[in-house]
């Protein structure tokens, strides 16, 4: 038997419970994961809050899409997003279902090595906002020597695009609250604080223009910001702005309507990512860490949007 998180109807975090499952043996092209810590992220909230549709024959919902862990058990043909898969490989995850659990049978190709340089919650939590950060700056086509803004650059998607960026040999600056400017400059972003006259601040950072523009927090002012400082709006991604995002004119992704999903690109990522992070230019920031049966609190916080890089379930 194996405690799995599973939300039994569509709701807020309170729907979510802990259950005991069997553990079924992994078929053809599967693998047995003993999990070590699984990514909360917004999308999880989205899945069983009902923003993808409320379909009651998906219930119960097994809830977290990435997850770091050991392999247990391996079935024909397990063959990984780096070659075999096999028994006692320390690994990553993405995209599952199930994260939240002890124990989980996932599809081989999900699996991608686990970068020495990572503890298992920073590598649980290191592909979904990694693949989305790539995805923008893929977007965007950033490269070497331009000057990118970022919305939201302390978050968990915010400060894998802040060091993406950087690895393309761009300059960054990133909005964020002042509590958060120190710990961006440690990553190589010039901070920036949000509110009233940003689009001032960022001249005065950058008198000779802005290339192109991320948001990941999808309000207004960053929309507003990056069509007034970004000349070409197909430089402008947002991942978070789905209501005004696509009458703008600019690019939006992800799993939002009308929104660009990029599949293959954000999967043909993980490796990048991986070897990156095994070089130790790319990390992963860590803001609070939950165990299993505090899951609920862990997506309340998250939910609460005062995160400060991911949010980590561990069993």
């Amino acid at each position: 038997m194996t405690r799995v998180v599973v939300a039994n109807e569509y709701g807020g975090p309170e729907v979510l419970a802990i259950v005991d499952e069997t553990v079924r043996e992994p078929g053809p092209g599967e693998v047995l994961l003993d999990i070590r810590a699984a990514g909360v992220n917004p999308a999880d909230l989205k899945a069983y809050g009902g923003e993808f549709g409320r379909h009651p024959e998906r219930l119960p919902l097994h809830v977290g899409s990435e997850a770091s862990g050991v392999v247990r058990a391996v079935g024909a043909d397990a063959i990984g997003a780096d070659g075999p898969v096999r028994v006692g490989d320390e690994v990553i995850a993405y995209r599952i279902q199930g994260g939240y659990a002890e124990q989980a049978v996932v599809p081989a190709a999900s699996i991608v090595p686990r970068p020495s340089t990572l503890t298992w919650e920073q590598a649980g939590g290191l592909m979904l906002t990694g693949v989305t950060a790539a995805h923008t700056l893929i977007a965007t086509a950033v490269g070497e020597g331009d000057t990118v803004l970022v919305h939201g650059a302390a978050g968990g998607v915010g400060t894998m695009a802040v060091q993406l960026t950087i690895v393309a040999g761009a300059r960054v600056i990133g909005t964020a609250s002042p509590a958060s400017h120190e710990a961006l400059r440690a990553l190589g972003a010039e901070p920036v604080a949000y509110g009233d006259g940003l689009a001032d601040r960022v001249r005065a950072l950058a008198p000779e223009g802005i290339d192109a523009a991320i948001d990941t927090v999808g309000t207004d002012e960053a929309l507003d910001v990056s069509l007034e400082l970004v000349a070409d709006r197909s430089r402008i991604a947002t991942i978070a702005n789905f209501g005004r995002g696509p009458a703008a004119g600019v690019k939006v992704l992800g799993g939002g309507p009308g929104a660009d999903p990029g599949i293959e690109i954000r999967l043909g990522a993980r490796l990048d990512l991986a070897r990156l992070a095994e070089r130790g230019v790319l990390t992963v920031v860590v803001d609070r860490v939950f165990p299993l049966d505090r899951v609920v609190a862990a997506h309340e916080y998250l939910r609460g949007g005062h995160a400060h890089g991911k949010v980590i379930l561990i069993p």
